[in-house]
């Protein structure tokens, strides 16, 4: 096989991440070129904005033509150490190879759920960045905020706490209702790009398709999705159940997650090529 690297529209903390799968890619015998129009296109991230933006050409185009796209990004189990590697796409929407895992790299990873928790006080709504495609065929997030509180106080009397993803704030949104209140994403000092995801308090999780209601469920705090989201199978999808979330068995699930994300050591060595070949 031969892989394309569109390295040029990756984001400034990506080029390790290309580094190690171009290893990875020769290590296992296959050929790898770069900015090119041939072979299997590897890109950064599907968030088409900045520079990033380039990418939303490429892939289109390979949508349209039924031509694979492999996207790497920033990881959600350790951030800035692991990187998600999917096939046609980041969340539930992509591939990540078989299902069905056993827990050797949960182990590995040292991943663990803690028991559910039902004591909370606040349902916490998660905001998005609305440039992702993972926001495809969404509303404004205006409008999905506003919607979404509108429900959960139609079926809830706890407060709301609202979290707006750091480059999608919506000042001053939810100061129209009562009993909802904004918290800030908090910037771990030190780190690129990685966010305190504290829930401290919460009822139940609402967090459409990225990482808080995946971060949500492995703390023990259900939660509530779309179906793109990595914790679809142990979510609710109806807002109105608010009250009745689902606790529900989260083995399985995390056998499968762990194997969404990957080191630069194992990026180097193909293993998620590896996972990938059969579906490529």
């Amino acid at each position: 096989m031969k892989f394309n690297l569109h390295e040029r529209f990756g984001a400034l903390n990506s080029k390790p991440v290309f580094n190690s799968f171009r290893n990875g890619a020769l290590a296992l015998g296959h050929d790898v070129v770069s900015d090119s129009d041939d072979g299997i296109d590897v890109i950064w991230s599907v968030l088409f904005h900045g520079r990033m933006g380039g990418n939303k050409d490429i892939w289109e185009r390979n949508q349209r033509q039924n031509k694979p796209t492999i996207v790497l990004e920033v990881g959600g189990i350790k951030r800035g150490t692991t990187w998600k590697v999917g096939l046609n796409g980041i969340n539930r929407d992509g591939s990540f190879g078989s299902s069905n895992n056993d827990s050797t790299r949960v182990q590995q990873l040292g991943l663990k759920v803690a028991p559910w928790r039902s004591n909370g006080k606040f349902i916490l709504i998660c905001g998005q960045h609305d440039k992702s495609l993972q926001w495809q065929n969404m509303p404004p997030m205006s409008k999905w905020v506003m919607d979404t509180i509108e429900i959960i106080q139609a079926n809830s009397n706890k407060p709301i706490i609202f979290r707006p993803h750091p480059r999608c704030q919506l000042p001053s949104i939810e100061r129209q209702y009562k009993n909802v209140y904004r918290q800030e994403p908090k910037h771990i000092t030190g780190s690129y790009d990685d966010f305190d995801m504290k829930f401290d308090d919460i009822f139940a999780t609402i967090s459409w398709s990225s990482n808080p209601a995946i971060h949500s469920v492995i703390e023990g705090v259900p939660a509530f999705t779309g179906p793109s989201s990595l914790a679809y199978d142990v979510a609710l999808q109806d807002f109105s159940k608010i009250e009745d979330p689902l606790y529900g068995d989260r083995t399985q699930w995390l056998n499968d997650y762990a194997w969404t994300e990957f080191t630069l050591e194992e990026i180097s060595l193909g293993l998620p090529i590896k996972r990938l070949t059969s579906l490529l």
